[in-house]
């Protein structure tokens, strides 16, 4: 298995990512991370070349507990959910649009367009099948071409 540091370089940023875009928090995806990246060094079966899908893997799963706590469903929304994209070359309006879907389909879309996994791929780090993938994409797009007209009417 590679140095932990090294996987840290390699991959932080798409870790980082992921968690945002399910929590539309820059502290919770940090502290999200942490905690993967925690865990990394505490794994001792790791499959050689399988080290991406497994952090994924592993921070889809923090997102899902981080959501299932308590305090997250009775918390106040501050004034820091991302309003420009961090780290994405893209165009803002898409953007905006994309921040505003829930994070179901918030989260397929970004992995879909921005990671380029497979439907298949998906459906197993986000532990659905691939029919809710194929839906949950389809639904987004859907959401994001009537948000998107709206913005540019």
């Amino acid at each position: 298995m590679p140095d932990v540091m090294e996987l840290f370089q390699k991959y932080h940023d798409d870790v980082y990512r992921l968690a945002l875009s399910y929590t539309h928090s820059i502290q919770e995806a940090e502290d999200i991370s942490q905690t993967v990246f925690l865990k990394l060094m505490n794994q001792k079966n790791l499959c050689p070349g399988k080290e991406k899908a497994w952090l994924m893997q592993v921070t889809v799963n923090q997102c899902k507990s981080l959501f299932r706590q308590s305090f997250w469903k009775k918390r106040e929304t501050f004034d820091e959910t991302i309003k420009e994209p961090v780290c994405w070359n893209t165009d803002n309006e898409i953007w905006e649009a994309i921040i505003r879907l829930k994070p179901k389909y918030r989260v397929v879309i970004y992995l879909f367009y921005y990671e380029e996994y497979s439907i298949k791929e998906i459906a197993k780090l986000l532990k659905i099948s691939c029919s809710a993938v194929t839906t949950r994409l389809s639904r987004a797009r859907k959401l994001l071409l009537e948000d998107i007209k709206e913005v540019l009417s």
